[in-house]
C-alpha cells in the first residue's frame, strides 16, 4: 500500500508533488536560460497574477518566446516514446525490445520500424506522439489545401525541412512538420516566417507523397514563359538559333521552360504532353489517367523557340515547319530514364507538338502492375511460355496493350530465347531482345520484316500490329512452325478478333490451329484510396446495375464507393489507371467451330466458356470491390455499345443488295450476340439518366 506515494514521487523526478509548477523554472535555470533570481521574480509575479511560469517569464521579458518555444522543443525531444507506448499498453515490453533491436540495424525512427514489424501503423503511433508532445495531428492526404497558404514556405525549403504550410490565422501560420521536435528546422523556420510557427505532425510518408502533388512546376513554367517573352521582345533582331542550340541550361530561358515541363509531367504521372499554339496564346497541355489538363502561357510568341529545341533534341529539320515529323529523344529526370516519342504537325498558328513520355524503368514493364486479376495472369502466364502458338492482345488506341505485350517479353527475356520484335514505333528499348522500327517509305513494312525475321532463328516474335492479310499469313505461318508469336488486332473485344481474322482472308482452318489465346482490355481510372468513400447511387446508376446482375430489388444492391477528390488525386477522386481484361482462350469446341467457320457456334462456344468474363463484367467486378467507380463502367459500356452500333452498321452497308442466301453464310455480327445484354442496360440507363 505504501508503494504507489513513493512511485508518484519517483514519476515527478524526485520532488513532492505540491512543488510540481516549480519544475519548468528550476529545469530554465539548470540550463542557464534565466538565474535564480530571475526564477524567484518570476515565482513571486506569478503568486500576484495567477498565471503559468512561463506567461510570467514572458510578461517580465525575463525569456524571449522564441526561446522558451525552443527550449520546450527541446525537452519534448527527450521523451521517450518507447516507455510511454509501454507504460500506456499500446505495445509491449518485448515488442518494444525487438523495434529497438531492429531499429539500431536499419537507422529508422521508432515509428517507422514499428510499421515495417507490423507491430503499429504508422498513422496510430504519430497520434499517439502528437498526444505526447500536446500537438495536433494532421491527416495530410484528407487536408484541403490552399495555394497561397502553401506558398508561404517555398519547395526548397519545405522539402528541405519536411515540413508544409497548412491554415494561416490571427494566431499565427499552422506548419505541419515530419520531425516537430526539431530544433534546428524550428528556427529556420521561424526565421523565414518572421515569427515562430504553430506546430502540427504530419506523416513523412504521406507529406513527401502530398509535395509531389501540390508543389506542381505550373508557376515556374509560367515565370519561365514571361522571362523568354521579355528577353524576345527586347531584341530588335532577335536570333532563334542563339536561344535554341544554346548548351547552358541555367542561361538558356527555354531550356529551363522545358526542364520543368517534363518534371512537372513525371511528378503528376502525365503520359503525354500537349504544346498547342493558339491565336493569342499558348496552351500547354497534360493527359494523367487519360484526361487532359491544361496550362494556358499568354507568351504565345516563345512557342517556336520551345518546338525548335525540341526538334533539335530529336534530331528534326529545324526549318521545316510545312510538313508533320517524328522523332524521339532519351532523358534523365530525377534520376528516371524516360524516353520521349515526339511528333510535330503542322496547325493554323503555327506548329503543335505532343510528346509521348515512356518511363524505361523496369517497374513499368512488369506484368504485374499491370492490374491483371490474378487468376487471369496465372493463366496468361502459362500461354506466354508454351512453345508456340499464337497469342492476341486487342483494343482500342490507348487501351495498355503495349504495356502488356511489353510485360510478356520481359517475363521471357531470358539468356535461352532469342526474342525478335518488329513494331511501329519502337516504344521501349529492351535489353537482349533485338528490335527493328518498321519504315515503310523505303519498303520495310510488317510483311517484309517478318520474312527475314523467320531467317533469323527467333523463339518469340512480336508483331506491332496485324494490319493486313498478308502480315496475317506471315505471322500465323510463323506460329503453326514452331514459334511463338505476340501480336495486337484493332477490335472491339476478344470474341470478334478470331473472326476478324478470317474477314481479313486468312484461313480458318490455320487461325483455328495457330490461335492459343486472346486478351482484349481497356484502361479504366481507379478510385483514390485516401478520399474513396461509399456513396448513393444515382438514378441511371442503379438501372445500369441492376440490368447488369440482373437484380430486380434495387435495395439488394452492392455499396459502391467514388473520391471526394483530395490533395492526392489533385482533387478529381481518382488516381492512377487499371487495365479491364477479357481473356478467351481458344480450345475444345471454340477450335472447332473457328476451323468450320461456323460464325454463331463460335460466339456461342465463347460465352459459355469457364470463366469468361466479358469486359463490361469485369469492369464492373473492380467497381464492386472499390478499385474504380460505377461512373468508369458506364463510360466502358457506352464505348462498347457505340463501337458496336458501328460495326453493325459497317455489316449493313456491305451486304445491303445482296441475296439472304449469300449474305447469311455468316450469320449475325459477333459483337452484337456478346454485348446485347450491355447495350440494352445501357440504353435503359441513358432513358434514366
Amino acid at each position: 500500500m505504501e508503494q504507489k506515494p513513493q512511485d508518484q514521487t519517483q514519476a515527478t523526478g524526485g520532488q513532492p508533488q505540491a512543488k510540481k509548477k516549480l519544475r519548468l523554472g528550476d529545469l530554465l535555470v539548470q540550463n542557464q536560460i534565466i538565474t535564480e533570481a530571475q526564477l524567484m521574480q518570476a515565482l513571486a509575479y506569478q503568486k500576484a497574477q495567477d498565471c503559468k511560469i512561463g506567461q510570467a517569464l514572458l510578461d517580465l521579458k525575463l525569456v524571449t518566446e522564441e526561446k522558451l518555444q525552443r527550449f520546450l522543443a527541446q525537452q519534448r525531444r527527450k521523451v521517450r516514446i518507447g516507455d510511454s507506448l509501454v507504460a500506456q499498453g499500446v505495445i509491449t515490453e518485448e515488442q518494444l525490445h525487438k523495434a529497438l533491436a531492429e531499429q539500431k540495424k536499419s537507422g529508422k525512427k521508432l515509428g517507422q520500424t514499428l510499421a515495417y514489424l507490423g507491430i503499429l501503423s504508422e498513422t496510430r503511433f504519430l497520434e499517439f506522439l502528437s498526444k505526447q508532445l500536446d500537438l495536433p495531428f494532421v491527416d495530410v492526404r484528407n487536408f484541403q489545401f490552399q495555394q497561397e497558404v502553401v506558398q508561404k514556405i517555398p519547395e526548397s525549403y519545405a522539402r528541405r525541412f519536411r515540413a508544409i504550410a497548412l491554415a494561416e490565422s490571427k494566431e499565427g501560420l499552422l506548419v505541419g512538420m515530419a520531425d516537430p521536435t526539431d530544433i534546428f528546422v524550428f528556427d529556420e523556420l521561424t526565421r523565414l516566417l518572421k515569427r515562430p510557427p504553430r506546430l502540427a505532425m504530419v506523416s513523412e510518408t504521406d507529406l513527401l507523397r502530398t509535395m509531389d502533388r501540390i508543389f506542381r512546376r505550373t508557376e515556374e513554367i509560367q515565370e519561365h514563359a514571361e522571362a523568354l517573352g521579355e528577353e524576345m521582345q527586347r531584341a530588335a533582331a532577335f536570333s532563334l538559333d542563339q536561344i535554341v542550340q544554346s548548351e547552358m541550361a541555367v542561361d538558356a530561358p527555354v531550356v529551363k521552360i522545358l526542364q520543368s515541363l517534363f518534371e512537372d509531367a513525371l511528378q503528376v504521372n502525365a503520359s503525354d504532353i500537349h504544346i498547342e499554339p493558339d491565336e493569342h496564346v499558348l496552351r500547354i497541355r497534360q493527359r494523367i489517367d487519360g484526361i487532359l489538363h491544361e496550362q494556358i502561357v499568354k507568351e504565345k510568341q516563345i512557342a517556336p523557340a520551345l518546338v525548335s529545341k525540341l526538334k533539335l533534341m530529336a534530331g528534326l529539320e529545324i526549318a521545316e515547319k510545312r510538313l508533320p515529323q517524328d522523332g524521339r529523344f532519351n532523358m534523365v529526370v530525377k534520376e528516371r530514364s524516360v524516353d520521349v516519342r515526339l511528333s510535330t504537325l503542322p496547325i493554323q498558328d503555327g506548329e503543335s507538338v505532343v510528346m509521348r513520355l515512356l518511363d524505361q524503368s523496369g517497374d513499368s514493364l512488369n506484368l504485374g502492375m499491370v492490374g491483371m486479376e490474378e487468376h487471369l495472369l496465372k493463366r496468361f502466364m502459362y500461354f506466354i511460355h508454351r512453345p508456340h502458338g499464337l497469342i492476341l492482345v486487342t483494343g482500342p488506341t490507348g487501351s495498355g496493350k503495349t504495356t502488356t505485350l511489353y510485360g510478356a517479353l520481359n517475363a521471357l527475356n531470358e539468356p535461352g530465347r532469342k526474342i525478335i520484335t518488329v513494331e511501329d514505333p519502337v516504344e521501349y528499348r529492351l535489353p537482349r531482345i533485338n528490335q527493328v522500327q518498321i519504315h515503310s517509305k523505303i519498303g520495310l513494312n510488317f510483311a517484309t520484316v517478318l520474312r527475314t525475321v523467320l531467317r533469323q532463328d527467333p523463339d518469340v516474335v512480336l508483331v506491332g500490329e496485324m494490319r493486313d492479310r498478308e502480315t496475317a499469313e506471315i505471322a500465323i505461318r510463323a506460329a503453326l512452325t514452331g514459334h511463338l508469336v505476340l501480336s495486337t488486332l484493332h477490335t472491339n473485344d476478344a470474341v470478334s478478333t478470331a473472326i476478324r481474322l478470317v474477314d481479313m482472308g486468312v484461313e480458318s482452318f490455320a487461325v483455328a490451329s495457330a490461335l492459343r489465346c486472346i486478351l482484349a482490355q481497356r484502361l479504366v481510372r481507379r478510385v483514390c484510396r485516401d478520399c474513396a468513400q461509399p456513396y448513393e447511387l444515382e438514378e441511371h446508376e442503379r438501372v445500369l446495375l441492376q440490368g447488369l446482375l440482373n437484380i430486380q430489388d434495387s435495395g439488394a444492391l452492392p455499396t459502391l464507393v467514388k473520391g471526394r477528390g483530395c490533395s492526392q488525386c489533385n482533387n478529381s477522386g481518382y488516381r492512377g489507371r487499371i487495365a479491364i481484361i477479357e481473356m478467351l482462350e481458344v480450345k475444345g469446341p471454340l477450335v472447332s467451330a473457328l476451323s468450320r467457320d461456323a460464325t454463331a457456334e463460335f460466339i456461342e462456344a465463347a460465352k459459355k466458356q469457364r470463366g469468361y468474363i466479358p469486359l463490361h463484367m469485369a469492369a464492373l467486378n473492380y467497381a464492386i470491390k472499390g478499385v474504380t467507380t460505377m461512373e468508369e463502367v458506364m463510360r466502358l459500356t457506352t464505348e462498347i455499345g457505340d463501337k458496336e452500333e458501328e460495326e453493325e452498321a459497317a455489316a449493313a452497308e456491305e451486304t445491303e443488295g445482296v441475296v439472304d442466301g449469300a449474305a447469311g453464310a455468316r450469320g449475325a455480327p459477333p459483337t452484337g450476340v456478346v454485348q446485347a445484354g450491355v447495350a440494352s442496360a445501357s440504353q435503359q440507363a441513358a432513358r434514366a439518366g
